[in-house]
């Protein structure tokens, strides 16, 4: 299989303002855990509270995980800029021919309100365009969650497209939201 090149290493911390995205690691099971057991957090989110075993695996795959492999997701760590303790993580998905990307969030409720999951998604979509070749990155949300398309468009993407879907037995209407790789 013909892979794409990542465009340079991709560089881990990275800092902006408040928050870091670094890479997730065993020592933060119970912040990760302590946000992903929570009902309100995983209610739109494509994920499930894993046992604590699971989750350890997970942290320890991800602390050594090749970053922005095409067909890969890789999951990184939202923490807070000063003391580096686990708020929140990001997924990116490069799609297999690395045209483009996916990125999913998820932030403590703790950690909400601040503008810290902005700043952070915000320095993720520039990660992947600094670190691979995709010209856009999408984020899907559910309609019904306001605060994530809030985000998205604060960021600047664009809505470009809506669907009716089935979501752990639910209607929904799933948007997507797109933003271009800048120009120059």
């Amino acid at each position: 299989m013909n892979r794409p090149p990542l465009r340079r290493r991709v560089p881990l911390p990275r800092f902006a303002a408040q928050v870091a995205l670094r890479r997730l690691a065993p020592k933060d099971l119970a912040a990760f855990q302590a946000y992903r057991r929570d009902p309100e957090l995983g209610r739109y989110q494509g994920w499930t509270p894993m046992p604590d075993a699971e989750a350890q695996v997970f942290l320890a795959q991800m602390h050594t995980a090749g970053a922005l492999r095409p067909g890969v997701w890789f999951q990184l760590g939202i923490a807070d800029a000063q003391s580096m303790e686990l708020i929140g993580d990001i997924g990116l998905l490069l799609s297999a021919d690395g045209s483009s990307a996916e990125i999913g969030y998820t932030l403590a409720r703790s950690a909400q309100g601040r503008g810290l999951a902005t700043l952070a998604v915000r320095e993720a979509v520039a990660l992947v365009f600094e670190c691979s070749v995709a010209s856009q990155v999408l984020a899907t949300s559910d309609a019904r969650n306001r605060a994530s398309i809030r985000l998205l468009e604060r960021i600047g993407m664009q809505r470009v497209e809506e669907c009716t879907a089935l979501f752990r037995g639910e209607p929904c209407v799933e948007i997507t939201y797109a933003i271009a790789r800048p120009l120059g």
